[in-house]
């Protein structure tokens, strides 16, 4: 598709196409200082699109173009993942899947503590030298009513550890350590995450083009 002229984005109310809490709450943060109202997907009881692309970029389009079609007005959503070297970049884009529960694990639903086991199962069926190395990767996409999308890709580099530490932030947060780093995401001041994660690193672009 050929890049798009960038659009800037006007002060109001901003939909947040997605329905996880710990996601919209950091988007919320992260939106704070430029006027914006953000509305999330959920407070406007707007249904959850099938995630069916095989790239962040294509499923952040997908859910940020659903939102601003049936609220009417512009949305901003993000896709991104946790993506391991030695797994071959796995979860990568089905990062959410791995955490969904079977029905005899209890489902439905997402355990992320058992997401982040299957990671450090399969790391561990290839033996005690294998790297641990991985990187957080988010796409941000923000469409409005009459299908113009903008697209915006952070990521933060960093090692795994296990076992999880620390209760803050979600997902896998508990057991990634980004370069330079001591704490685990799930150990780090919120703010501290948010000046370095994957997602701050597309928001700096996002903010640098339409604001």
């Amino acid at each position: 598709m050929p890049p798009q002229a960038i659009r800037k984005l006007q002060p109001g109310r901003l939909v947040i196409a997605s329905h996880n809490e710990g996601k919209v709450r950091e988007i919320r943060e992260l939106l704070a200082p430029f006027g914006i109202e953000p509305v999330s997907a959920a407070e406007l009881d707007l249904p959850e699109p099938v995630e069916n692309g095989t790239t962040f970029y294509a499923n952040a389009e997908l859910k940020a173009m659903s939102a601003a079609d049936l609220s009417g007005l512009p949305a901003l959503s993000d896709d991104s993942g946790l993506c391991v070297e030695a797994l071959g970049g796995a979860p990568g884009v089905y990062t959410a899947d791995w955490a969904e529960k079977r029905a005899f694990e209890g489902g439905p639903g997402r355990d992320w503590y058992m997401a982040m086991g299957k990671v450090e199962g399969k790391l561990a069926e290839l033996g005690p030298d294998v790297s641990r190395s991985a990187y957080f990767a988010c796409t941000l996409a923000l469409a409005w009513p009459d299908g113009h999308v903008e697209w915006f890709e952070g990521r933060v580099h960093g090692t795994l550890v296990w076992p999880p530490r620390g209760r803050r932030g979600f997902g896998y947060d508990p057991v990634f350590v980004a370069q330079g780093e001591t704490e685990t995401f799930g150990e780090m001041d919120p703010a501290r995450k948010h000046a370095i994660s994957h997602r701050a690193a597309a928001f700096r672009q996002l903010v640098d083009a339409v604001f």
